[in-house]
C-alpha cells in the first residue's frame, strides 16, 4: 500500500466516524448526517482546513497530539482509536498508560490451559502469567520465590540463565534486537526506558548489544536448554500476539 492509499483510508475512516455523531440539538434539520467538519474541528480544537484535507486524503502531517484530540472529539473506542493512529502512521502517546495492571482472568489463565511450557510477556518483557511446565523448565526465573520475572534481567543478570540456555550468547544477542523492535514502537514508555537504563548500567554485554542498534522481529524456532535436573532439552518455540491486548505475547514451547 502506497502513501496515497493510506491517506485515503485515513480520510474515509475519519469521515465515516464524523457522520455517525449526533449533531448539536440546536442544529435544526439537515440533509447530511452527523457533525459538519466545522463542528468536528471546533470540538477537537483543530482548524477546519486541516480536518478537510485529512478527509480528502491530502498530504498533510497529523501529529500525535492532534490525533489524540481528534479521537476524543470523534468518541472513538479503544480499537477505533488504535486504527486511527495506525492509519496515520503515528504512535498513540497514551497507549501504554491504557494497559491494564491486572490481566483479565481468562487471559491470565491462558498458559494454564496449555500442556507445554507457556507464559505471557507484557510490553516490557516481564512475565505476567505462566504454567507449571514453564516454571519447571525455567529454573531460577519462574520459581515461586522469585520477585523479578523480567526476561531480559534474567538472561543478562542471572547466572542461572547462562547455565540453562544452551546457546546463551547467541540467544542473548537476538533477544536484545527483538526487544528493540518493541521499544521503538513506544520509545517514551517509562518502564521500558528504565529497564534499558538499568541493563546498560549492570551488564556490559547488554550495553554493547544495545549500542549495535540491531532490530529483529520476534521469531519462533528451536530452543535448546541444559536443564540442571533433566539434562539436554529441545523445544520449538512459537510466539503469538493477543488481539485484545496487542502488547501481550503468548510464548509456547513444544518439546521436540
Amino acid at each position: 500500500m502506497n502513501a496515497a492509499e493510506r491517506r485515503n483510508l485515513l480520510g474515509a475512516f475519519i469521515r465515516a466516524h464524523r457522520e455517525r455523531l449526533s449533531p448539536p440539538r440546536n442544529a435544526g434539520r439537515r440533509r447530511t448526517p452527523g457533525l459538519r467538519r466545522e463542528e468536528l474541528a471546533d470540538a477537537a480544537g483543530l482548524s477546519v482546513t486541516w480536518v478537510t484535507w485529512l478527509e480528502q486524503g491530502r498530504s498533510v502531517t497529523a501529529s500525535s497530539g492532534a490525533l489524540v484530540r481528534l479521537a476524543g472529539a470523534l468518541h472513538l473506542s479503544a480499537a477505533e482509536r488504535a486504527s486511527l493512529f495506525d492509519l496515520a502512521g503515528r504512535t498513540d502517546p497514551d497507549a501504554v498508560s491504557e494497559q491494564a495492571d491486572d490481566l483479565p482472568p481468562p487471559l491470565a489463565a491462558l498458559p494454564s490451559l496449555m500442556t507445554v511450557p507457556a507464559y505471557l510477556l507484557d510490553h516490557a518483557w516481564t512475565v505476567r502469567a505462566w504454567n507449571l511446565q514453564a516454571a519447571e523448565l525455567f529454573t531460577g526465573w519462574l520459581d515461586a520465590d522469585e520477585v523479578d520475572h523480567n526476561l531480559l534481567r534474567y538472561v543478562f543478570l542471572d547466572d542461572a540463565a547462562r547455565r540453562l540456555i544452551a546457546d546463551w550468547e547467541h540467544r542473548a544477542q537476538r533477544l536484545v534486537a527483538e526487544f528493540r523492535a518493541d521499544f521503538h514502537r513506544q520509545p517514551g514508555d517509562i518502564t521500558m526506558k528504565a529497564l534499558v537504563a538499568d541493563l546498560r548500567r549492570d551488564s556490559a554485554l547488554f550495553d554493547g548489544y544495545w549500542h549495535r542498534q540491531d532490530v529483529l522481529y520476534r521469531e519462533g524456532g528451536e530452543r535448546r536448554f541444559m536443564h540442571p535436573a533433566r539434562g539436554a532439552l529441545t523445544y520449538m518455540q512459537t510466539t503469538l500476539l493477543v488481539a485484545a491486548q496487542r502488547e501481550i505475547k503468548l510464548v509456547c514451547l513444544a518439546p521436540q
